[in-house]
């Protein structure tokens, strides 16, 4: 009886503001056979520290997160916290 366990992102999403969205599937493995499956969600914003991010997540980011793309998430920010500050 041989018990493994991986983790492997699954999915990612990029939104129009550049925040990426990665879901982490870790599987329990006995001789092959799946025994359990849970998911674990994160988000990153641009400009975020990615350190501790899967490599695959962070090349999505790198080549995601262009000077416009920062730039429009910083200015929806201010909005944001200009429309709650009214």
């Amino acid at each position: 009886m041989s018990l493994t366990k991986t983790t492997t992102v699954d999915q990612i999403t990029v939104t129009e503001l550049g925040v990426v969205y990665y879901r982490e599937a870790t599987r329990i493995m006995e001789n092959g056979n799946e025994l359990s499956k849970t998911y674990n969600r994160t988000n990153l914003t641009p400009t975020q520290d990615l350190t501790g991010v899967p490599a695959n997540v962070v090349a999505i980011c790198n080549a995601a997160w262009t000077a416009e793309v920062i730039a429009a998430y910083q200015a929806a920010q201010a909005a944001a916290e200009a429309a709650r500050n009214a």
